[in-house]
């Protein structure tokens, strides 16, 4: 007479609970922190330098990927480093490029270039809250001019200068708070030269 095999189950070890949670914090940080760092990150409105575009408390996704491929053009908002203090990071609109001259006189802003040698007026459809300036901005290379929508409540580079290349994080890509606003690249407008 033949025995009968007993199939045998292999015994499994059962896994630490806290080791599995060890495991899937790891895998989340090897995910997150390098889309943090490289891709995009979050940044809250502070002010009212860009309303009515922006309001104190809106919650923004920036793409900080786009400007490593391309460079920032008018009409684009972005978020940069203050250059008189990089740890306080600011909201503007890109008003004047590189090489360009801005000049200011009342509400009007006129861009020069190679382009437009006599100068073009800026559309400016997103200011609703203006100020009388006089000036008079030349752009080097790898400088940006960037003003504030509400013209009246905002320190930028009529007061402190041009922003360098160097100092950008990033473009706005979404607003996700306040959800009625909820958009994809907030405070875009097409700019007509």
């Amino acid at each position: 007479m033949e025995e009968s095999q007993i199939p045998v189950k292999p015994t499994t070890k059962e896994e630490n609970p806290w080791v599995e949670l060890a495991r899937f914090i790891v895998i989340a940080l090897v995910i997150i922190i390098p889309f943090r760092i490289f891709i995009a990150q979050p940044f809250v409105v502070s002010g009212s330098s860009m309303y009515p575009t922006f309001e104190n408390g809106n919650y923004l996704i920036i793409d900080e990927i786009s400007y490593r491929f391309t460079d920032p053009k008018r009409g684009d908002v972005i978020v940069f480093k203050y250059p008189a203090d990089p740890k306080k990071f600011f909201i503007k609109r890109v008003i004047g490029l590189p090489g360009e001259t801005v000049d200011i006189k009342g509400v009007d802003v006129t861009i020069t270039n190679n382009e437009h040698p006599e100068g073009f007026t800026l559309l400016q459809p997103y200011v609703v809250n203006k100020a009388d300036n006089i000036t008079h901005f030349a752009l080097n290379e790898n400088e940006y001019f960037v003003m504030g929508d509400n013209r009246s409540g905002s320190s930028d580079s009529r007061y402190w200068g041009a922003v360098n290349k160097k100092f950008i994080i990033g473009r706005a890509f979404v607003r996700l708070l306040p959800i009625s606003q909820v958009d994809l690249f907030p405070g875009d407008y097409k700019q007509t030269e």
